[in-house]
């Protein structure tokens, strides 16, 4: 039986709110290309405010904030950056943490860039190229702290390291250094950190034309003068990346100094972490402050070598 009923018809309020509807999307449609670009970007930058911008604004306020044993108070004081800027220890603290940081840089961007160098230029094939790759980023398959820990078994005075020496007659007694050291916290640093500066000079590298070296063979230059003249300044994008990468990591850090160096070495965060335990939150929040400013800088000053949002678009 075929039904007879004839269709709803569409009642005025829905009428009005479908061209309503129409007449927004249209006004959508027409509008000036940065509003477009705005809307896409507003989630981002909404999550960005509340899981940054606003805690780092929370953490300026208490910086100034006056504090006793039992919590702190509002108030505008400088105490805080007062002895932030005029304590000794202070300044011992940052030089251990810029220590760590200028020589976990240097080691990681010699061992990235010859093992970046050695995966685009000298494997041929793609797979043996990504195999390589996935053994380069197996460590990041556990836990930092569990790689961290295990170094400790390992460069201990009866670890393998020591064991593997004194049965080879290199020495005769247990090499202290190896542990509990600047030598400890430094390897631990290397181990973690190096792949953020594989990946990014990788990536670099492999932009290259190659016959750009080509031609510079061609015309006589040597390795060295090919390195120096055509793949170190064409791989800049990647090696300004790992540095960021890298250095953010080791000024943030401060489990790997505690572990490693047995509580004989510092790093701020370290210190920051002492402060909150006792309580002490605008001191910490002060350190913070201090901190963020000047890790700012120092991305600042590598961003300004490279427009690195103009070559990841190439």
């Amino acid at each position: 039986m075929i039904s007879t009923r004839m269709p709803h018809a569409r009642s005025p309020a829905s009428s009005l709110a479908l061209l309503a509807r129409l007449r927004l999307s249209w006004r959508i449609a027409a509008a000036k290309p940065w509003l477009i670009s705005w809307l896409q970007v507003m989630p981002l930058t909404l999550v960005l405010v509340a899981m940054f911008v606003l805690p780092a604004f929370i953490f300026l306020v208490v910086s100034f904030f006056d504090y006793d044993r039992t919590g702190i108070y509002p108030a505008f004081l400088l105490e805080s950056y007062r002895e932030v800027f005029t304590s000794a220890s202070t300044y011992r603290v940052y030089a251990s943490t810029f220590k760590f940081a200028a020589i976990v840089w240097a080691i990681t961007l010699f061992l990235g860039f010859n093992i970046a160098y050695f995966l685009i230029f000298h494997v041929r094939s793609r797979s043996l190229r990504g195999v390589l790759f996935i053994l380069c980023a197996l460590p990041f398959f556990t836990s930092a702290i569990i790689r961290t820990i295990a170094w400790i078994p390992f460069l201990g005075r009866n670890g393998a390291f020591n064991q593997t020496v004194m049965g080879l007659g290199l020495t005769s007694r247990p090499l202290d250094f190896l542990l509990f050291s600047d030598f400890a916290v430094i390897v631990a640093y290397v181990h973690l950190y190096t792949l953020l500066m594989i990946g990014p000079i990788a990536n670099s590298l492999s932009k290259i034309d190659k016959s750009l070296i080509e031609a510079a063979r061609d015309a006589g230059a040597s390795r060295w003068q090919t390195m120096a003249n055509v793949i170190i300044p064409l791989s800049k994008t990647g090696i300004v990346l790992g540095s960021v990468l890298v250095i953010t990591q080791v000024m943030g850090d401060f489990f790997v100094v505690r572990q490693m160096s047995g509580g004989q070495s510092a790093s701020i965060v370290s210190a920051l972490s002492i402060e909150i335990q006792a309580m002490q939150y605008p001191p910490a929040a002060a350190n913070a402050v201090v901190l963020v400013i000047i890790v700012a800088l120092m991305v600042g000053c590598m961003m300004r070598i490279v427009d690195v949002r103009k070559e990841l678009l190439k």
